[in-house]
């Protein structure tokens, strides 16, 4: 039977995503669903995205744009870096690329020019890195950057969870649109969870693998979790984002 699995914020640690995808037992026949950001943070980068590339020729994979993946995207093609990049992990990401072919660059520029800034598959539910705000579906989102940099979508869930959480007629409008959302960004790691959460009908994957978590897998029909070792056990000698505080890891 063919699983549809999504997979969390990555942040340049391949070991975890490669761990990950086997204590899923992933076959060929799985749809891989990544939620974006799969650069900044830990030192494979570049190794990441070569590594998913290559996924993509085995199994059905869909690949959503992270903000972090904007910026890098933007670096391969411009071959400067934004200020707010590099003090948001690129630095390690441009690192990561030192042994990398202008031909390898340009291959790895199209791929990051393919991904999605959103998804909604054949059961009506929809798979966005960040959140959008537009009351008429992600069809009608204004600005693209709120595809990548969005939080109001996640914590109006989390305030209107506690009291309408088992009432979806009383859901947003916007919300009502879809079966189920998916999204990324926002650590769980914030609210001490170390698994993905579910408020109203929004399931967070995002487990703060660039930080102190774990990357995640979760099979959204079974809703079976997979998650790798924390990250920070994966790479011991580095820090990745780890020494940030809380209001930078908000400002992600």
């Amino acid at each position: 039977m063919m699983r549809t699995l999504v997979i969390g914020d990555i942040h340049g640690g391949l070991k975890a995503l490669k761990q990950v995808l086997e204590r899923a037992k992933i076959t060929a026949k799985d749809q891989l669903v990544f939620m974006g950001d799969y650069v900044d943070g830990w030192s494979e980068s570049a190794q990441v995205i070569q590594y998913l590339m290559r996924l993509s020729e085995v199994n059905t994979c869909v690949f959503l744009k992270g903000n972090h993946d904007m910026w890098c995207e933007k670096w391969l093609r411009t071959n400067k870096a934004e200020n707010v990049w590099i003090n948001h992990g690129g630095k390690g990401a441009i690192e990561s690329y030192k042994d990398f072919s202008k031909v390898e660059k340009e291959a790895h520029l199209q791929f990051f020019d393919q991904m999605k800034n959103y998804y909604v598959d054949a059961e009506n539910r929809l798979f966005v890195h960040a959140g959008f705000t537009s009351i008429n579906g992600v069809e009608n989102e204004s600005l693209e950057s709120t595809f990548y940099f969005d939080r109001s979508l996640w914590q109006m869930a989390l305030d209107l969870h506690k009291t309408i959480g088992k009432n979806p007629e009383l859901y947003p409008k916007h919300l009502k649109l879809y079966n189920e959302i998916y999204i990324g960004h926002t650590p769980t790691t914030i609210y001490f969870q170390n698994e993905p959460m579910h408020a109203l009908n929004i399931w967070n994957v995002d487990t703060g693998a660039a930080f102190y978590g774990k990357l995640s897998a979760l099979d959204i029909n079974s809703k079976q979790v997979f998650q790798s070792d924390p990250l920070m056990e994966l790479y011991p000698n580095e820090k990745g984002r780890n020494d940030r505080s809380l209001n930078q890891i908000l400002g992600k």
